[in-house]
């Protein structure tokens, strides 16, 4: 009888090292499904999902707090990602945040109507206007995600929208999606 209960506690005491050493050897960082949807988001940091960038939102969506629809530099190709990952019917873009346009944007400050407020420094989420107090701004354009929060907060209206040139750098081939569309429209 002794050694049974004996041989049992030997056997709880090594399965219990192995499941422990399992445990951290294994432990997974972070929540995987938050990374899947972040990976679908356009990257933008731009907040007009109401969260302050991608992984907040990514993080809301996987909580459950946020739709999948509130997203409009991703459009209709992240909502459509986004519910196949999760297993969910896809939705409008919801209006309220915004318009997608299929059209890539950056903007422009002109500098010569400037007065160097630094509103649109500020209202910028990721750092691609430059500039000084009282000094002229200038917009990075490989920075600029073209979210258009610069547009609003400036006083003088010197900031503007203007389209990416297509080069062989920014051009993408169109989706098979796109192609089907294109040669409709063509007929």
């Amino acid at each position: 009888m002794l050694a049974t209960i004996s041989a049992i506690a030997v056997l709880a005491i090594i399965f219990g090292l192995v499941l422990g050493f399992a445990a951290i050897r294994f432990k997974v960082e972070g929540d995987p499904i938050v990374d899947k949807i972040d990976a679908i988001l356009p990257q933008t940091q731009c907040g007009q999902c109401t969260y302050p960038g991608c992984r907040p939102y990514a993080e809301a969506i996987a909580k459950g707090e946020a739709d999948i629809n509130q997203c409009p530099p991703g459009g209709e190709a992240a909502i459509n990602e986004l519910a196949d990952l999760l297993g969910v019917d896809p939705k409008p873009l919801n209006e309220e945040h915004g318009e997608h346009s299929d059209e890539k944007t950056v903007v422009y400050i002109d500098e010569q109507i400037c007065i160097g407020c630094t509103l649109c420094i500020q209202a910028c989420p990721v750092d691609a206007i430059v500039g000084a107090a009282k000094l002229m701004h200038t917009v990075i354009e490989d920075e600029c995600t073209g979210c258009d929060l610069c547009i609003p907060v400036c006083p003088v209206d010197c900031i503007y929208v203007k389209p990416i040139k297509e080069t062989i750098n920014t051009w993408k081939w169109p989706l098979p999606e796109e192609l089907s569309k294109i040669e409709k429209e063509a007929s």
